[in-house]
Order: C-alpha cells, then sequence, then structure tokens
C-alpha cells in the first residue's frame, strides 16, 4: 500500500525534474541531473535537516520546492518588480531555488538512539550529520553546480549567501552581497519563508 508520504515524495520529484528540464537548459546542466538522480546522489530521498524542517525523507527537494514557489511569489510582488525593479528569468530562478541546498546530498546518515517514551527507553530512528565534503554550507553548493556548468555571478552570490544572517557567515559580508545582488536577499527571504512557515507547520 502506497502511503500519503510517498505519494507526495513521488511527486515532489516529478515537479522537481519537470521544473528543472523546462527552464534550466545551460550547458553541463544536463549532466548535473543526471548526478542528482545517480545512485550517487541521494538528493531525492535525503532529509532537508537533522531534526528541524523536511526531517523525514525526500525532505531536501521538497524544501527546493517550497524555495522556488516561495522565490517565484517574491519576484512577483507589485514592490518588487514596480519599486526595487526586481526581474530575472525564469533560468536564474529556478537554478538558485532548486540547487540551493545540495551542498545537503549525502550528508545525512540513518541511525536510532534510545528515548524514554510512556517510561520505556525504546529506539527510535533519526538523522545524525556527516559531511564527508566539508567545504561549508552556501559555498558548497557553488562548488557542486560549477562542477557541472556555469554560473552568473548574481547566482553563485545568491546560493552562497542564501542563509542570510541566520549563517556563519560575517554580517558585513551577507549585507554587502545583498547589497551588490539582490538576489541573494531575495533568495534569504524565500528560503526562510519555506523553513520557518511553509515547513513548520507541517
Amino acid at each position: 500500500m502506497i502511503t500519503e508520504r510517498v505519494l507526495l515524495f513521488m511527486e515532489a520529484k516529478e515537479r522537481f525534474i519537470q521544473i528543472y528540464t523546462d527552464y534550466i537548459k545551460r550547458p553541463g546542466s544536463d549532466k548535473l541531473l543526471e548526478y542528482l538522480l545517480s545512485n550517487q546522489s541521494d538528493f531525492f530521498t535525503a532529509p532537508a535537516s537533522t531534526r528541524f524542517h523536511g526531517s523525514y525523507p525526500g525532505g531536501l527537494v521538497e524544501h527546493s520546492l517550497h524555495v522556488y514557489d516561495c522565490l517565484k511569489d517574491y519576484l512577483e510582488r507589485d514592490r518588487v518588480k514596480e519599486e526595487y525593479q526586481l526581474s530575472y528569468d525564469e533560468e536564474s530562478i529556478a537554478i538558485v531555488a532548486l540547487l540551493h541546498d545540495i551542498c545537503k546530498i549525502n550528508c545525512y546518515k540513518e541511525s536510532v538512539r534510545n528515548q524514554k517514551i510512556n517510561n520505556q527507553w525504546v529506539q527510535v530512528p533519526y538523522y545524525e550529520f556527516d559531511d564527508r565534503l566539508p567545504y561549508g554550507h552556501g559555498e558548497k553548493s557553488v562548488y557542486i553546480i560549477t562542477g557541472f556548468m556555469r554560473l552568473s555571478r548574481e547566482e553563485a552570490f545568491a546560493i552562497r549567501y542564501h542563509m542570510g544572517f541566520s549563517g556563519s557567515e560575517e554580517a558585513r559580508n551577507v549585507g554587502a552581497a545583498f547589497e551588490m545582488y539582490p538576489l541573494a536577499f531575495a533568495l534569504s527571504t524565500a528560503d526562510m519563508e519555506a523553513t520557518y512557515f511553509l515547513e513548520s507547520i507541517k
């Protein structure tokens, strides 16, 4: 019997591939998608975190789609278009949103730990973080992507600083990136909206 979670996972994977192939056309993008779909990558089955948002199989691809939807929505707002005059093509939007967290590929390992439930110790499943390529967060995503295809400078900065002021980066660098490359601010806003609103109510 197929559970609701499995159905959601299958739908998320199909939707990710559809958006990716519809909009991301630059040289090397096909090889990157092949990698994401291969058995060398757990992108489509990985969680988005160990115990916070999307901490279940398929959470990473689901989070990536949430960020895509939030970024699209943000860029469609009248104030953003008319007063801030922000405009990006569909390819750039898809790249930064769908791929901002590919640094999390192959980092989460399933394990068990003891937890007391109803005065009984039982083993419960959980994820532990085990990064075999400790290259940072946003910068690691940029590193992985550029091994397959080129990014514009604004795309690279957006992905690099998508954690905004909640990351471990120097605040002045985050502020400078946001000022110089507004897509970085927009992506960070979309990432926080997805994490703290869409995914906190699941």
